[in-house]
C-alpha cells in the first residue's frame, strides 16, 4: 500500500507515477475524496462527543422536565455521533480499498511506458558464434532437443501425467537443477543470507499483502477448499515471515534465501514458449529476500543484482541487464531489473532474473516495521531477487552445446556435479550422462 501521507502532500508525485504505469491517475483524487470525508466525519464526530460528554454532567445534576429534555437531546446525540463514526468507518474503509489499487510510486529514472519499453543498462559476455566454430550448415539445437538427447527432460510424460507445461527433470537434468540451487544457496551463504525452506500454500491476506492478487490475480492457483494460495515465488512466504512485528534493523538488512517450488497459472499465456520448460506451471527457485531501512533499500537493490549476476558469471551465460518499464513492474515494485540470458535456438534475450525493490509498499499491508534509533515507529523496505531457477536449465544446455549434442559443464557448477565436465548423449533408458 502507498504511503498516504505522501498522497496528501505531493499528489503529483503519485499521479505521475500512475501515469508512468499506465494506470488511472484518478484514483488519486478518489483517495483524497474518501480520506478528507473521513477525516471531517472524524472532526465532526469529536466535536459532538464532547458535546455529549458535557451534556451527561447536565443531566445527572438536572430535576424535572429540564432533565426529560436534556435526555432527549442526549438521546439525539447519541444518534449522531453514532452516524458520524459509520461514515467515518465507511469513508476509511473506501479510501483503503481504492489506495490498494494504486500501484507503488515509481523511482525516479525509471522508463515510462509497457513490457517493451525498457532500457538495456549493460550486456555481459559475447554469445558463441556456431557457425565459426562448427561451420555455416551447423544448426543450433533448442535445450528441449538437447535434453532429450541428455535423457534429462522428458515433456511428453509430464503432459501425460499432469497435462500441458508440465515436464520430468530426469537423471542428469534433475541433478543440474540441484546443482543449480546448490550453488545459489552457497552464493547466499555467502553474502549474509539465511536459507529458508518456505511453505509454498499461503493465506489470502499474505498472498493479498505482497501485492498479488490485483491485476494478475489470475496466474494464481487457488485452493478453494481451504482458502489459501499456491505461491508463484518464495518471495509471498518469505514477506509474510515478519508480519506483524517490529523489527531490529541496527545491524543490517534482515537477509533470507528461500527455497520452494513455485506454481503459475500462466493465464493469458497461450501459445506462448509452449516447447519445453521454458513458461511452465512448476518450477524450483532460490529467491533473495531482504528486510531493510528505507534509506538502504537503493544500496540493496544493487547488491541483489550483484549476486545475481555472480550467478549467471558461475553458470558462464552471456546476458544483458534492463531497467523494466514502470507498465511491466507489477503492482508492489517500485523499481526492477532483470537479468535475460542470450538464447542461441531463438536468436533472442530469455529473462532468468529479476530482483525488485518494493520500498515500504509490501511492508505497509504485512505490518513490518522497525524501532529506529529515536525510537521511530515506521514500516522497512523490502526488496527480491531470482538466484536460480529452473529455467536456468534451458539457458545452460543452449549456450554451452557441442557439436555431438553433448553439452560443456560451466566450471562454476562442475563442484556441484561431483567434477563432471561434458554432460553426453545417451538413449532414453540409458540413465544419463556419465
Amino acid at each position: 500500500m502507498i504511503d498516504l501521507k505522501l498522497l496528501r502532500q505531493d499528489p503529483d508525485v503519485v499521479r505521475a507515477s500512475q501515469v508512468a504505469r499506465g494506470d488511472d491517475p484518478g484514483l488519486v483524487d478518489q483517495v483524497l475524496d474518501a480520506d478528507a470525508r473521513r477525516r471531517a466525519a472524524l472532526t465532526d464526530f469529536e466535536t459532538l462527543r464532547a458535546e455529549q460528554k458535557s451534556l451527561g454532567k447536565q443531566v445527572a445534576s438536572a430535576q424535572g422536565e429540564e432533565k426529560q429534555a436534556l435526555l432527549a437531546k442526549a438521546k439525539t446525540l447519541a444518534e449522531q455521533v453514532k452516524a458520524l463514526q459509520a461514515d467515518a468507518d465507511a469513508a476509511d474503509a473506501l479510501a483503503a480499498e481504492l489506495a490498494r489499487r494504486i500501484g507503488n510510486v515509481v523511482e525516479d529514472g525509471v522508463p515510462a511506458g509497457g513490457e517493451d519499453d525498457y532500457v538495456v543498462l549493460r550486456h555481459e559476455g559475447t554469445p558463441r558464434d556456431f557457425a565459426a566454430e562448427y561451420g555455416a550448415d551447423f544448426a543450433v539445437r533448442d535445450h528441449l532437443e538437447l535434453g532429450e538427447g541428455l535423457a534429462a527432460i522428458d515433456t511428453e510424460r509430464g503432459a501425460k501425467v499432469s497435462g500441458a507445461r508440465f515436464y520430468y527433470l530426469t537423471g542428469i537434468g534433475a541433478r543440474l537443477e540441484l546443482a543449480l540451487l546448490n550453488a545459489a544457496v552457497d552464493r547466499a551463504l555467502a553474502a549474509g543470507f539465511t536459507p529458508v525452506i518456505t511453505p509454498t500454500l499461503v493465506k489470502p491476506e499474505i498472498m493479498a499483502g505482497t501485492g498479488f492478487l490485483g491485476a494478475h490475480a489470475d496466474e494464481i492457483y487457488r485452493l478453494e477448499a481451504d482458502d489459501l494460495y499456491l505461491v508463484g515465488t518464495s518471495e509471498v512466504a518469505l514477506a509474510g515471515y515478519h508480519s506483524g512485528e517490529i523489527l531490529d534493523l541496527s545491524g543490517g538488512p534482515l537477509r533470507y534465501a528461500g527455497w520452494s517450488a513455485c506454481y503459475r497459472r500462466e493465464a493469458g499465456s497461450y501459445g506462448k514458449d509452449t516447447r519445453g520448460i521454458i513458461r511452465v506451471h512448476q518450477f524450483h527457485k532460490v529467491e533473495a529476500f531482504s528486510y531493510t531501512t528505507v534509506e538502504d533499500a537503493a544500496d540493496e537493490h544493487r547488491r541483489i543484482l550483484g549476486w545475481e549476476e555472480e550467478m549467471l558469471a558461475l553458470a558462464g551465460l552471456p546476458y544483458r541487464v534492463i531497467d523494466t518499464a514502470a507498465g511491466d513492474l507489477g503492482s508492489s515494485a517500485a523499481r526492477k531489473f532483470d537479468c535475460e540470458a542470450w538464447l542461441p535456438s531463438q536468436q533472442r534475450y530469455l529473462e532468468l532474473t529479476s530482483t525488485s525493490n518494493c520500498t515500504t509498499f509490501q511492508a505497509r499491508r504485512l505490518g513490518v516495521r522497525e524501532r529506529t534509533a529515536d525510537g521511530e515507529v515506521r514500516p522497512v523496505a523490502t526488496l527480491n531477487g531470482t538466484l536460480a531457477t529452473t529455467r536456468w536449465i534451458v539457458a545452460i544446455l543452449e549456450n554451452h552445446q557441442q557439436a555431438d549434442g553433448s553439452v560443456r559443464v560451466p566450471e562454476g557448477l562442475r563442484p556441484y556435479l561431483g567434477g563432471l565436465e561434458v554432460l553426453e548423449p545417451t538413449t532414453p533408458s540409458g540413465g544419463g550422462s556419465r
